[in-house]
């Protein structure tokens, strides 16, 4: 089985505070976007065999580990073990989702993963939140409000359709580093992730004053002011770094205003694609 699996974007990111375990607690909107991995699943006699097929301009920014520690590989060896099959599978990835970029690539991977062998099997796995918090949210796609870690998702009122500019420089965030940052902040201004989450179903003309990302104060990225700065610049109605770095992306109001963006950043030297928020995950074979 072959889908394309999408990334995903937060549209408003807040961190809440930090749990015990030492973990942090979220509040954010998430978006599924019109970026994709493409995933293949194939069920085997036994063991798991993964491949990877990764851009030479995404392997500089963060190597992809292709073997056991890889997210996917993860994701089937708990469902086959959860599900007590006697069976394996081959896994192979095309990356098309930048890496260390806070849009999910390797979660959206292992949810491709589960959701594959769902449908081969017709079982089902019963905690992804174990996988990586961002996992449940790409089981189910679209526009969705999270809390907790991230693994507290509940759809929201559908912001699919609307056109974006998503850029990334060279350099990378790790998701611990960026944590570190938020944790070392002095009095920094929260942003309203419930807040949008309500202008969502009441007027989405609105949603352009709630964006926003505290991670974007803690990392301080030169790259992100750049980019941002050149997407208002062409008429961006918001833009914003996603997850805990370093893509950024612009809303638009034209296909057009958008275009030139794009190739304005790719001349920059950075990696822009125009694409649209979108309201599921996944892209079975026949819709590929």
């Amino acid at each position: 089985m072959r889908v394309k699996t999408a990334a995903k974007i937060n549209l408003a990111l807040d961190v809440t505070g930090r749990l015990p375990n030492g973990y942090h607690s979220i509040e954010s909107v998430f978006q599924t976007v019109g970026i994709y991995d493409e995933v293949t699943v194939e069920l085997t006699e036994s063991g798991i065999e993964l491949s990877c097929e990764v851009p030479e301009r995404f392997v500089s920014a963060d190597p992809i580990p292709c073997d056991e520690r890889n997210i996917a590989y993860k994701a089937a060896r708990e469902f086959l073990a959860e599900n007590a099959l006697d069976a394996g599978c081959r896994i192979h990835i095309k990356k098309g989702i930048p890496s260390q970029a806070g849009m999910g690539g390797g979660s959206t991977d292992a949810a491709a993963v589960l959701y594959c062998l769902s449908e081969l099997t017709g079982k089902s796995y019963s905690t992804p939140e174990k996988l990586g918090a961002d996992v449940p949210f790409f089981l189910i796609g679209g526009t969705a409000y999270v809390t907790g870690i991230g693994e507290k998702t509940s759809k929201i009122s559908d912001y699919s359709g609307k056109i974006l500019v998503i850029a990334k420089g060279k350099e990378g965030v790790s998701t611990a580093e960026a944590y570190k940052a938020i944790d070392e902040l002095k009095n920094p201004q929260h942003p309203d992730a419930g807040g949008l989450a309500r202008v969502m179903a009441e007027s989405q003309s609105e949603v352009y004053k709630y964006i926003g990302n505290l991670f974007e104060s803690a990392v301080n990225i030169s790259e992100v002011r750049d980019i941002k700065e050149r997407m208002i610049l062409f008429g961006a109605g918001a833009a914003c770094m996603t997850g805990s770095g370093s893509a950024v992306f612009g809303i638009f109001e034209t296909e057009e205003k958008a275009e030139e963006c794009a190739e304005s950043l790719k001349k920059a030297g950075y990696f822009a694609v125009k694409c649209v928020t979108v309201p599921e995950s996944f892209k079975k074979e026949d819709e590929i």
